[in-house]
């Protein structure tokens, strides 16, 4: 069967004015609030409008459908974590392993604070996942990791460095997932987040002697 073609996620329009602009802003704090709430599944446009006090007409004028709110919420994600992950990956007080090991900490603190809202937005990233949009977003940060991964261990191939830097993301992103999603103390994320990147470098000099 053929695929069904991807939602439009881009917004209809971008607002100008500052009353335009705290529309958007209620819109896309109200979609949060029925994202946490009600999750991925139960989310529609109807109970953002009606969240966020405005016409379902409204907001149409700025998102075409649900998943264009949904991936602009995570766009901004996105947006956030990058800025600081390169903060961190850019601080040349620190040597390479310790950025890998403060990135890594960093990560796991906020996937704990911000757990309800990404595991939501985790939920939802079937609308969208697949699209060039969404691939461009997660690709954009990769190079400064691979910089900072030739610095940690000098030498590896291209190849070899491209595989360690998705490798660095999947391990950062699936058991800082797992690790959000049991109570545990401020000390105790810190412990995880540690002995991901202690086991990543390990994965890094064990890959120069090869």
């Amino acid at each position: 069967m053929p695929r069904r073609p991807s939602p439009p996620l881009a917004p209809r329009k971008t607002p100008k004015q500052a009353r335009s602009s705290r529309l958007v802003e209620a819109i896309l704090q109200a979609a949060i609030r029925v994202l946490e709430r009600d999750g991925a599944a139960a989310f529609t446009t109807i109970r953002v409008a009606e969240r966020a006090g405005v016409s379902v007409g409204s907001l149409y004028q700025y998102f075409p459908n649900k998943e264009s709110i949904l991936f602009r919420l995570q766009e901004e994600e996105w947006a956030a974590t990058s800025r600081l992950l390169d903060g961190i990956f850019n601080d040349t007080r620190l040597d390479a392993a310790e950025r890998l090991r403060a990135a890594m900490r960093a990560f796991f603190r906020t996937e704990c604070d911000e757990a309800p809202l990404r595991r939501a937005l985790g939920d939802a990233a079937p609308l969208y996942r697949d699209s060039p949009q969404a691939h461009e977003k997660r690709e954009r940060g990769l190079p400064a990791l691979a910089a900072l991964i030739d610095a940690a261990a000098p030498g590896l191939t291209p190849r070899k460095r491209a595989f360690a830097a998705e490798l660095y993301i999947t391990a950062m992103t699936a058991i800082g997932k797992q690790v959000s999603e049991a109570d545990r103390t401020p000390a105790e994320v810190d412990a995880w987040a540690t002995a991901t990147a202690d086991m990543f470098l390990a994965y890094l000099r064990e890959s120069k002697r090869r």
